[in-house]
């Protein structure tokens, strides 16, 4: 636990700490001991903070003092040789006699971190905890005996006193969760029990509630951040698609099913590759997959030949890795940004054929591809007039024409390169 997370655990409790430093002169304090940070300045100005060091205070280990009616157990020992700056740390802890009539349910809530109340059939309160009185920046001393309507505003005072006279009259606990006006004017959440209990002679409503106010925020803009995906997602044009780590459609919007000619009920669940081709893109896209779920990339661009009924189309995609912390799981978006027109298969090419087309495109002469391929003219040409027959055309401008239509090479990069080619890493 660190100082953070100590301090958030004192601030409902009737504990006050501080640290002073060598002119004991308040550097730090906290705690939910006193309702302002004056007070608690006051409380050790009666420590004697401001005319004494605390070595000399009545002995090095616990005492207790009185402050305002109040009865605290103080440990405030000597400055240490290796505290830094002469600096010395304190702690109080609130302690005395029980409440009149409270019997051992309130020495068990008393120092409860949930925020517990009794009120009478009237809405005066009997009692509080430190944690309670906390919520409404007051201290316990201060609230009890006032009336409800003094703590809370007219149309809360009202709620909680129809639920008060609820609890009464069914004679049950009610569990709920209900909001409030906190002391900075905000509304905070909570949630708890409110039931019947004995008083001594009274009988009255008790209630012991958590605030629950950062949770309630959080999912309202979890719910939020969910329902504006949902409105992009069915109503952008978007033809994408949301796969888990082992490649299987966990989500997809409207637009994906129109355009794989499915069912949006049957594409959820079914596994991503049923909808690709069996060409050399899968296997690249398979490569990329990989990375993006070893979390080598964050996001990619590729193309693939989607299976659409009894067609092949291409299509290009952007591939972007999310991680959902509560599952530990990574998954991956997919997102089809353009649909070519139908896939013609084309006969399979060796690396070096793929490399002439790619040069080609780029505007190089045959003396300069030989150079670049370390190849005789005589087989450059013999490439060249191989590929004219595999492709079908008579001509270099329509071999490169050809290879960007079948999807030899990728519409998207510059210089020109195979589809399948690796693509570089995007920024993270």
């Amino acid at each position: 636990m660190d100082e953070a997370d100590l301090k958030r655990l004192l601030a409902p409790l009737p504990v006050s700490w501080w640290e002073v430093d060598g002119g004991s002169q308040l550097v730090d304090s906290g705690g939910g001991a006193f309702a302002d940070e004056r007070t608690a300045r006051r409380f050790l100005q009666a420590l004697g903070a401001d005319r004494r060091g605390p070595a000399q205070l009545p002995g090095d280990g616990p005492y207790q003092a009185r402050f305002e009616g109040r009865t605290f157990c103080v440990n405030w020992p000597a400055r240490g040789d290796g505290a830094p700056c002469g600096r010395s740390g304190g702690v109080a802890v609130e302690v005395g006699g029980p409440v009149a009539g409270a019997g051992p349910y309130a020495s068990f809530a008393d120092l409860s971190p949930a925020a517990v109340f009794v009120r009478d059939a009237d809405g005066r309160y009997v009692w509080a905890n430190h944690a309670y009185a906390h919520l409404y920046g007051t201290t316990r001393d201060t609230l009890i005996g006032r009336h409800l309507a003094e703590v809370d505003g007219p149309e809360d005072a009202a709620r909680f006193l129809a639920l008060d006279e609820e609890v009464l009259t069914r004679g049950h606990s009610v569990r709920h969760t209900l909001s409030y006006r906190r002391s900075d004017g905000s509304r905070g959440h909570a949630a708890g029990y409110r039931f019947p209990v004995r008083w001594g002679t009274l009988r009255c409503v008790a209630g012991i509630y958590v605030d629950v106010t950062d949770h309630t925020r959080a999912l309202d803009q979890r719910r939020r951040a969910e329902a504006d995906l949902r409105a992009l997602r069915d109503h952008s044009g978007l033809a994408c698609l949301r796969l888990s780590a082992d490649g299987v459609v966990r989500d997809a919007g409207t637009a994906a099913a129109e355009l794989l000619h499915v069912r949006l009920g049957d594409l959820v669940g079914s596994p991503a590759d049923t909808l690709l081709a069996r060409t050399p893109e899968r296997t690249a896209l398979h490569r990329i997959w990989d990375d993006l779920i070893a979390g080598r990339r964050r996001t990619a661009h590729t193309s693939a030949v989607l299976v659409d009924g009894d067609r092949r189309r291409r299509a290009w995609i952007h591939l972007s890795a999310v991680h959902h912390t509560e599952e530990r799981l990574p998954g991956v978006w997919v997102i089809i940004t353009r649909l070519g027109l139908s896939h013609e298969a084309h006969p399979p090419l060796t690396a070096a054929q793929v490399r002439i087309l790619a040069l080609l495109a780029a505007g190089h002469s045959n003396a300069d591809i030989a150079g670049t391929l370390h190849l005789s003219r005589q087989t450059l040409d013999y490439h060249l007039s191989r590929l004219r027959c595999l492709l079908g055309v008579a001509t270099r401008p329509a071999l490169v024409a050809r290879a960007y239509v079948l999807g030899i090479l990728s519409p998207h990069c510059w210089p020109p390169r195979s589809t399948t080619a690796a693509h570089p890493l995007s920024p993270a």
